[in-house]
């Protein structure tokens, strides 16, 4: 199996492209590019704005929220996609806990990507949409 086609397996459990077809879950993975970083490394820093979508392909990651940990998480994890449709903060910091390799989807090119095909952006923004929603009541519930 090829890296295109493992990463199109991993975004294929990810909500947000739940129900994309696999030529559409293709033309995502290609945007993707492989990174090493060693352990210490913060990929994402809470209440910044997030530029990228991040896959977790080797390694230990952990998530922090107020400085309060809230999980550890390893291969086939997945943080930020929500970045690649919207320019909020983050709402957690990850670091890697051992050295990583990733998968990185910049915001930029996937824009890119939306406007070459607009019935993925159409499809896309409907389940952003749901999904901020479903948090924003989880957020009120608790």
């Amino acid at each position: 199996m090829n890296r295109h086609d493992r990463l199109e397996d991993h975004l294929a459990k990810v909500p947000l492209f739940q129900g994309l077809s696999k030529k559409e879950l293709r033309l995502i993975s290609q945007l993707a590019t492989e990174l090493d970083e060693p352990a210490g490394t913060v990929l994402i820093e809470e209440g910044k704005v997030g530029h990228e979508f991040i896959v977790l392909v080797e390694g230990e990651i952990e998530v922090t929220q107020g400085g309060r940990k809230i999980g550890d998480h390893g291969p086939g994890a997945y943080v930020g996609e929500i970045a690649l449709l919207e320019h909020i903060p983050r709402t957690a910091t990850v670091v890697a806990t051992t050295p990583v390799r990733l998968e990185v989807i910049g915001q930029r090119e996937f824009a890119g990507l939306l406007e070459e095909v607009p019935e993925l952006a159409e499809q896309l923004s409907a389940t952003a949409a749901r999904r901020l929603a479903e948090s924003s009541s989880a957020e009120r519930g608790s």
